[in-house]
């Protein structure tokens, strides 16, 4: 799990910029490759953070180029269930900063908009372990939210159709 050292290490310098600069605490909530590391989902290399945007202020952006390379996702535009901070599983070790990953089912939705070839890698590696039920539950949430983008949302669905044939969901 060496990289999954190199990603927590990362986030404890972010963490000491943010105390050292007296940035108030906050919360992180990733989700894609790194997440799937850092929850220790699965193993292998990425070195870029997805981190859900929860509208940050500006100030949050000193901290967060520490990271080095990082995207933040608009909620708006990211197929993110509004309960998953229900899901979501808090990083240890982390004294100043709230650092969380989201479930495995989460994630596994959120990677249904794109359905690339190394999402599609993923989400193989994973959904033997995901609750089938959770993740219809995620998807039926996704669907019913007012303000997923209507364009996001129809690619979502587009998508989706493949991958409940291919994942028998």
């Amino acid at each position: 799990m060496h990289e999954r050292e190199e990603l927590v290490n990362l986030l404890k310098d972010a963490e000491k910029v943010a105390k050292a600069l007296q940035i108030r605490p906050f919360s992180l909530y990733l989700l894609g490759g790194c997440a799937c590391i850092l929850g220790e989902y699965l193993d292998r290399a990425t070195r870029d953070f997805d981190i859900l945007d929860l509208n940050y202020p500006s100030e949050i952006g000193k901290v967060l180029r520490f990271l080095g390379d990082f995207d933040l996702l608009e909620y708006e535009s990211t197929p993110i269930a509004p309960s998953f901070k229900k899901r979501a599983i808090k990083l240890e070790g982390f004294e100043y900063i709230r650092v969380y990953v989201l479930s495995k089912e989460d994630i596994v939705v959120s990677k249904i908009i794109r359905l690339d070839e190394k999402d599609i890698e993923d989400i193989d590696k994973l959904m033997p372990s995901c609750n089938k039920e959770l993740i219809n539950k995620i998807i039926e949430e996704i669907l019913t939210r007012k303000d997923f983008f209507e364009t996001k949302k129809k690619r979502f669905l587009e998508k989706l159709e493949i991958f409940k044939v291919r994942y028998n969901v």
